[in-house]
């Protein structure tokens, strides 16, 4: 639902419940009033209890006037409190993680005290937007029977809503929106009968069976929003009447109902109605024609895998249409122009096709048209031009991704100089980035990636001073990229440009005029210096600079702040140099990739909520125990560590047990001695294992039997001795590799191996084994038939990671000589 309707909403019910009593409410002069002592001392008690981070209560002292404190207002004539705001503000900006992090450190939190009932005359109480995590809905708020405006959504309280709220009888609205409450019945609503907005979305409502006929009793209420509540089912016909209802959201409640049931239709006062995300079948019913009050129609993410209803095209008072993600067929017709107070549509994620009617660009009150993943099979200067005539003028948004379009972008995408956000992801674009595109002063985000541009990057890109987000990977652009292509790009905070053949080019002591958060440039020239200006970028969270040619040091002020990053990837570089030992680096990544560089010296610490990290390819040298044995008794999250092809030496220290989310574990190629430690049976999720090209010795631990998940054992070239473990053939059922080569093993083949009906690669060559080949490896089902000297043997393994992991592979010597296979995990 749009943010102007809420926004309408809240002001129309702060003045319907306070402005006749306060006319003065906006006004910032003195008041003739001063507030009631014991409603100070209230709200004093009130935020004793109150943690306030951002100390934004600083104007509540004893020695003031409550009635000038931040967040209250008192009445004009009498002085008592009526209005108190104790709420957090997310801005339209809090979708970066910057602005999301301060919105949330700004929250108030802690608890709250009873003192609220000495405000006797309080009529309007909002405490939305904070984190009261592991607080129940105070009881007694249902006794300030004063209340007519309680607002705690979004606050974090959890358990169940308390039935006292029920006492309430003058509330005119309520929200308690919000992930944690739960409500097993909402007989106490039946209290509330002047009750006009209700909103319980996110609420567990799985066992209140009773909600419709309670509800649809309150005959004063105009909005109610009941969203992804796990509602189980609408009753084919309500208890009460429905009949001043003027806004409806049943959304994302996956309803077991097929069809939309009929009474629905029958509310003639419906402004908006949203119907999203439940699963419903079958064409959008005629039945909706009659609902000729609607402005707001939200049906997305369903199954109406019909054409789109002519009828629907004469909905001329319609402001909001969202049909995405449907299935829907056919075209859209040239009738769309009827819809002339269209404001937004979005036809996205269905199977429609034909060309994009030209009629859609005499929407001249259009905003937003959202049309990706469909089949237009279409040049993309056709769209603009159909769109370039008084909607050129208006047009906000354009989201085109996924659409099958084709040909070049032209000069006329200039002409929509007030696009915030342009979308044109997974095409088929093709050409020159055209100047025009540097017309556009209000883009906000700009995403071109997957497409087949050529040419350089246009130098005024540099002139988008409000763009935020800009994504052009994955296309053909070559050429310098240079300080002025981003000289006023001030509010930058993601890039994504990786997969082009660009060269930046900047001045040593060049300091971008964005902190950006998001970067990634893979494949891009920095080299070969380190690019210095990276040390001033303080909100970076994510970093991939793999694959850039930069032979250099990494400067101890990258590795001071690199505490702030959640991703990092220097993979692929000539880096050199040691990682500072400590203080302790990475804190809060979640994935770390150095490989393939020159690093030398001891491992770097890491923190316990790393979940990949890949170290691979270096010259680290030294015990691992530091690594592995760091704050030994703390749970660790990592799930991928691969420290092969490094000078690593020493025993594999004993202390795994508190590694069990470990999946993937490579100390191949290195110089580790002794045996595989008992603690690796703590490895229950392990399932790839590569020991091979080491000097460990000793028998096979009995220990990886508790490691039945494996899918991948080498322990190739080592100096294991002793028999083949015939547990492996019934511990580790899901083995597709298995590789013993090169050891000192002994006696027969135990046939328990032919069990392993995955299999796809056994190699115990170079052994001391004896006796014939068990006649049972017919059973070898999964062995690989491929003509494998053509290198085209892969393995899939499964994995809880597989948006992050890099590349695992598998080591097979045929005719002699050693070939890696590799999936992508």
């Amino acid at each position: 639902m749009d943010s102007s309707l809420g926004s309408i909403r809240l002001i129309f019910l702060g003045l319907l419940i306070i402005a006749s009593i306060h006319p003065n409410f906006f006004c910032s002069g003195d008041y003739e009033v001063h507030c009631i002592k014991s409603e100070q001392h209230a709200l004093l008690k009130f935020k004793q209890h109150l943690k306030d981070p951002l100390n934004r209560l600083a104007s509540w002292a004893s020695d003031g006037d409550c009635c000038q404190w931040a967040g209250v207002v008192c009445h004009n004539v009498t002085a008592c409190l009526i209005l108190l705001v104790v709420e957090n503000f997310l801005t339209d900006d809090g979708q970066h993680e910057v602005q999301y992090e301060a919105y949330v450190q700004s929250m108030f939190g802690g608890k709250i005290n009873p003192s609220l009932l000495d405000l006797k005359h309080l009529n309007y109480l909002d405490l939305s937007n904070n984190d009261f995590s592991g607080t129940p809905i105070p009881k007694f708020l249902g006794s300030i029977g004063s209340l007519r405006y309680l607002n705690l959504s979004n606050a974090r309280f959890v358990g169940v809503i308390p039935h006292q709220l029920g006492n309430l009888s003058n509330l005119y609205y309520l929200d308690l929106q919000g992930y944690g409450l739960y409500a097993n019945n909402l007989q106490w609503l039946s209290g509330l009968p002047s009750l006009q907005h209700l909103d319980m979305s996110h609420v567990n409502l799985r066992k209140a069976s009773d909600w419709l006929q309670v509800t649809s009793k309150l005959m004063s209420l105009l909005e109610f929003r009941l969203s992804d509540c796990e509602l189980r089912f609408i009753p084919s016909t309500p208890n009460g009447n429905f009949s001043f209802l003027v806004s409806l959201d049943l959304s994302g409640n996956f309803f077991e109902n097929t069809f939309i049931p009929l009474w629905i239709f029958g509310l003639p006062n419906l402004v908006s109605f949203d119907l999203s995300d439940n699963g419903f079948q079958g064409p959008i019913l005629d039945d909706l024609q009659n609902m000729t009050s609607l402005k707001h129609l939200y049906l997305s993410g369903n199954h109406f895998n019909h054409q789109i209803p002519i009828w629907l095209y004469s909905f001329s008072h319609l402001k909001f249409l969202d049909l995405h993600s449907n299935n829907l067929q056919g075209t859209i017709s040239s009738a769309i122009e009827n819809l002339t107070s269209a404001i937004s549509i979005d036809f996205s994620y269905n199977e429609l096709g034909g060309k994009v009617p030209r009629s859609l660009g005499n929407l001249c009150n259009l905003r937003e048209i959202k049309l990706s993943s469909n089949k237009w099979s279409q040049e993309i200067s056709e769209i603009l031009e159909s769109l370039s005539g008084c909607l050129s003028e208006k047009l906000e948004i354009l989201e085109l991704t996924d659409a099958q379009l084709l040909g070049h972008l032209t000069g006329e995408l200039g002409m929509f100089k007030n696009l915030v956000k342009l979308t044109f992801v997974y095409n088929s674009i093709s050409g020159p980035i055209p100047m025009s595109l540097g017309n556009l002063s209000s883009l906000r985000v700009l995403d071109l990636a997957n497409n087949q541009f050529k040419g350089s990057l246009p130098q005024n890109f540099g002139q988008l001073s409000k763009l935020e987000t800009l994504f052009i990977e994955s296309n053909m652009l070559e050429g310098v990229v240079s300080e002025v292509h981003f000289s006023n790009l001030t509010r930058l905070i993601e890039l994504f440009a990786f997969g082009n053949r660009l060269t930046l080019k900047v001045s040593h002591d060049w300091i971008p005029p964005f902190q950006i958060e998001e970067l990634n440039l893979q494949s891009w020239n920095l080299g070969p210096k380190f690019p210095q200006w990276l040390c001033s970028q303080r909100n970076l969270r994510r970093l991939d600079i793999s694959n850039t040619g930069v032979l250099d040091v990494v400067p101890l002020s990258f590795w001071d702040s690199s505490s702030q990053f959640e991703y990092l990837n220097l993979a692929n570089n000539l880096f050199h140099g040691e990682i500072p030992y400590c203080p302790m680096i990475l804190s809060t990544s979640s994935v770390i990739d150095l490989s393939s560089n020159h690093f030398n010296g001891p491992l770097p610490c890491i923190s316990s909520n790393v979940i990949v990290l890949d170290l691979s390819n270096n010259s680290f040298s030294g015990s691992i125990s530091h690594l592995l044995c760091f704050k030994v008794n703390e749970p660790k999250q990592l799930g991928f560590l691969n420290l092969e092809k490094n000078h690593l030496s020493g025993k594999i220290p004993n202390c795994w047990t508190k590694w069990k989310k470990l999946e993937f574990l490579n100390l191949g190629n290195n110089n580790f001695t002794g045996n595989i430690p008992a603690s690796i049976r703590s490895l229950t999720l392990l399932k790839s294992l590569r020991l091979h090209n080491n000097k460990l010795s000793g028998k096979l631990q009995s220990s990886l039997k508790n490691c039945e998940k494996l899918e991948n054992i080498d322990v190739a070239e080592n100096e294991f001795f002793g028999s083949i473990p015939s547990w492996i053939g019934h511990k580790c059922s899901s083995l597709m590799i298995l590789n013993l080569r090169s050891n000192n093993f002994h006696g027969h083949i135990p046939e328990e191996l032919c069990a392993l009906t995955s299999l796809q690669i056994l190699d115990l060559s170079h052994n001391k084994l004896s006796g014939s080949m068990p006649t049972c490896v017919k059973n070898f089902s999964a062995m690989a038939t491929k003509n494998i000297s053509n290198h085209d043997m892969s393995f899939r393994f499964t994995s809880s990671y597989d948006e992050i992991l890099p590349r695992e592979s598998a080591l097979l010597v045929i005719k002699g000589r050693i070939f890696e296979y590799s999936t992508i995990l």
